[in-house]
């Protein structure tokens, strides 16, 4: 009684049906096997449930396996006593007499085979039959038996090993199916004796069910026709150009409405191209290893609807080089790669626009330097950005504000720091943010794509987009247009290189400091892709920079995608501002360019912010013989015709050095007739400077008034000075330095001069020699 009891406490306890949490099939875009994926790591394969069970699949797994399944309550008397009379009569256990219902049981509840737990199965087989019927309980175990290879369910046995689903198997494929649970590692489809026993007993349950009557003749003989030359799909293996994608999806499951039936998904992955990149990936890296690289990451994305295409997280996964590190999603210096947010930004708050001069100029207060340690001058923000510029991102930030432009781009997801901004300073401007490239190219498609910030999608999407505006419509277009200009990109990216396409196409490179790190990140209208280079280790490679290896790359993929667009006859030009009105506008002055302005640039502008005509370029009539203006005694075969730029004080010596002249001041004096003809009528000369006294402004650049400065006493004596750096309006040729009341040296201009470093607090002074203009006085400490 007790033993009863203890049978039937534990029937019921047992009376439910377990939920199992199904796997998962992905596929490529285009149907291509990607992997498998386990619910959990320790469960198996499939748990699809059969909402609705095709006749043919419940006759052939109820023809041998539970034949009067309709007809007893999840006990099959009969079976009972054949199986006790087999067993005792060979004194070994030949029959289990096991039913559905009892399998389901045995399933839910796995454990040692004992004739208790044998007995708690039974019952718990009629309560399920009672509590649930029966139907319910034959798709519970089309849901749980297993067909090997550690595979569970027939919905999923079907797809794995026919590539097809349930309700479009044929009779013969329906049989091959049924025969498995009853042996599934002896019947393992993929050996050829298990495909061989499968076979046999697909036979034996096509005879049974013809017996039956539920088949004809002719499809009977067409069943064991088809049986006997049945095919199963080759073993699936996972690509391995795609394990980093693979793990990510893992990770990231569908929302249930992109997929087929819930456990068959379709990727956003195109396996074709992913091989592709990754052969290219393969070509490019071991160029890239002369010099250091060891290790690079892609991501290539449509750009309209940012599905991911292709995802190559590192060299190879197997690399012994880091391979299993997924590069896409780890943190490395950003480098010149966020310069484009800055502009947007600063055009988005009035604090810049497109016609604003902006410096490249040596900063007295910080050490920041270009790429190339020389200086542009002034440039207009297409320039700055395009030619990627230092010294103009750090003064934009400082403009703008630190925090506001680190919490910017905490909004476009380039971080989620919470630390302060200071941490970094204004070197997140030039790379002390480290981004992961993922990050990256979600935030570079808002600049792609009207300002709007988006997920990455690993699935496709046929909803309405969503999505966020981060940056205004007009601003971004403006963005795409600079850095899709080849002409605005120079001199610092030449023509024909890396960065430029027979297509529209706009692109960012970024180098970090030491060269530890390259990025590209392009995009056309059609598809976004972004590199990245580097050593695993972060130490520095020997000065591959981002244009010259991974914006190569992205140059191979972007043409790649684009072959059909390669001869360059095609319109696919970004779109300009809506509502804007294109101005010509003149490099050096940023106004409205005149007929003498030497290089221009097409610019947007809303009617209201049109600038005004230039006024700094201009054309003058000189005297060959000295450079002076000519005047009206000037012979015509003297005069020259030249044009000039009238710049700034403070661009003084970068114009020099860029051979760019300014207009003179004085009047050449040869062959000047005499002063009582030049005071009649005949030569009206008010307009000019003979006198050569005219008032000369003068103002120092560097040092700074108030800065602190630290000498190094470890340095050698050359290396612990500063530069003295003045400007004069109008030009002259000499300056006479004064360092705490005393002449120090006389500079020719507009050159600077080092002074040594000495402790204490120090003033200087710029002084015309012989005049007495003078600049105002400058203090600094040296500590």
């Amino acid at each position: 009684a007790v033993l009863f009891f203890c049978i039937i406490i534990g029937a019921v306890a047992q009376t439910k049906f377990c939920s199992y949490e199904p796997s998962r099939i992905l596929t490529d875009r285009h149907g291509r096997y990607l992997a498998h994926l386990r619910a959990k790591e320790d469960a198996g394969y499939g748990y699809w449930p059969v909402n609705q069970i095709p006749e043919r699949v419940a006759a052939a797994t109820l023809a041998i396996e539970d034949h009067r399944f309709y007809s007893h309550p999840g006990i099959d008397p009969v079976a009972v006593l054949r199986a006790v009379w087999q067993n005792l009569s060979s004194s070994r256990r030949i029959s289990g007499a096991s039913t559905l219902a009892m399998q389901v049981a045995r399933m839910q509840n796995p454990g040692r085979r004992t004739y208790f737990r044998k007995s708690v199965e039974a019952v718990t087989a009629v309560f399920l039959t009672l509590r649930f019927g029966r139907k319910e309980v034959l798709k519970q175990y089309l849901a749980l038996v297993p067909y090997g290879n550690d595979i569970h369910g027939i919905a999923c046995a079907a797809r794995f090993y026919l590539d097809r689903p349930v309700a479009d198997l044929s009779w013969a494929q329906i049989a091959f199916l049924s025969a498995i649970p009853q042996a599934p590692s002896k019947m393992n489809p993929y050996k050829i004796k298990g495909r061989w026993r499968a076979r046999a007993r697909g036979n034996r349950i096509l005879s049974a069910i013809y017996k039956k009557g539920l088949i004809t003749d002719a499809e009977y003989s067409l069943a064991r026709n088809q049986l006997a030359v049945l095919k199963v799909s080759e073993p699936k293996k996972r690509p391995e150009t795609a394990i980093h994608a693979i793990l990510n999806m893992k990770n990231m499951p569908p929302d249930g409405k992109n997929s087929k039936g819930k456990y068959l998904t379709r990727t956003s992955i195109d396996l074709d191209l992913q091989e592709k990149i990754s052969l290219m990936a393969h070509t490019m890296i071991e160029r890239w290893e002369k010099k250091g690289a060891d290790n690079l990451a892609i991501i290539i994305t449509d750009r309209k609807n940012r599905e991911i295409l292709a995802w190559i997280g590192s060299r190879g996964y197997f690399s012994t080089q880091a391979g299993a590190i997924d590069f896409c999603k780890i943190p490395r210096s950003s480098g010149s790669t966020l310069k484009p947010f800055i502009y947007a930004y600063c055009l988005d708050n009035d604090i810049l626009t497109p016609a604003a001069i902006v410096d490249d100029l040596p900063l007295a207060t910080s050490a920041v330097q270009n790429a190339d340690n020389a200086f542009s001058g002034p440039l207009l923000p297409r320039q700055a950005l395009a030619n990627s510029r230092n010294v103009p991102a750090v003064n934009l930030v400082q403009k703008a504000g630190l925090n506001q432009t680190w919490f910017f781009f905490r909004d476009v997801g380039l971080h989620a720091s919470n630390f302060p901004a200071r941490n970094l300073g204004l070197g997140i401007a030039i790379g002390a943010l480290p981004v992961t490239l993922e990050r990256l190219v979600r935030a570079y498609g808002a600049l792609a794509d009207d300002g709007i910030l988006r997920d990455l999608k690993w699935y496709p999407d046929t909803r309405s987009k969503s999505g966020q505006q981060k940056i205004s419509k007009g601003v971004s277009r403006q963005i795409a247009l600079f850095l899709s200009d080849p002409l605005a990109r120079l001199p610092a990216f030449p023509r024909m290189g890396t960065t430029e396409f027979p297509f529209p196409a706009g692109i960012k490179t970024g180098t970090s400091q030491g060269y530890r790190d390259a990025w590209a990140v392009g995009w056309s209208n059609r598809y976004m892709t972004g590199v990245w280079c580097g050593r695993a280790d972060n130490r520095p490679t020997d000065r591959l920079s981002g244009a010259g290896s991974a914006a190569r790359l992205v140059q191979k993929i972007l043409m790649h995608l684009h072959k059909d667009q390669a001869s360059g006859m095609d319109d696919l030009n970004f779109a300009p501002p809506e509502g804007y009105q294109r101005v010509d506008i003149c490099a050096y002055s940023g106004k409205k360019a005149g007929a003498y302005c030497r290089r221009t640039f097409g610019e947007y502008f809303t009617p209201s912010e049109i600038p005004l005509p230039d006024d700094t370029c201009s054309m003058a009539a000189v005297d060959r013989r000295n450079g002076l203006l000519a005047t009206p005694w000037t012979p015509e075969e003297m005069k020259e015709y030249r044009t000039f730029v009238d710049l700034a004080p403070r661009y003084r010596q970068w114009q020099a050095a860029a051979g760019l002249r300014s207009k003179p001041v004085m009047l050449s004096q040869l062959d000047m007739p005499s002063e009582a003809a030049r005071q009649s009528n005949q030569y009206p000369t008010g307009q000019y400077d003979l006198s050569g006294t005219k008032p000369v402004a003068i103002v120092i650049q560097s040092p700074a008034n108030g800065a602190r400065i630290l000498n190094n006493p470890e340095a050698p004596p050359s290396m612990n000075s500063i530069a003295l750096r003045a400007v004069t309006d109008p030009q002259v040729s000499q300056v006479l330095w004064y360092v705490d009341g005393k002449p120090f040296k006389l500079a020719a201009m507009p050159s600077p001069v080092r002074w040594p470093l000495k402790k204490g607090l120090h003033r200087f002074q710029a002084r015309l020699p012989f005049r007495d203009e003078m600049s105002d006085t400058v203090k600094i400490t040296v500590e």
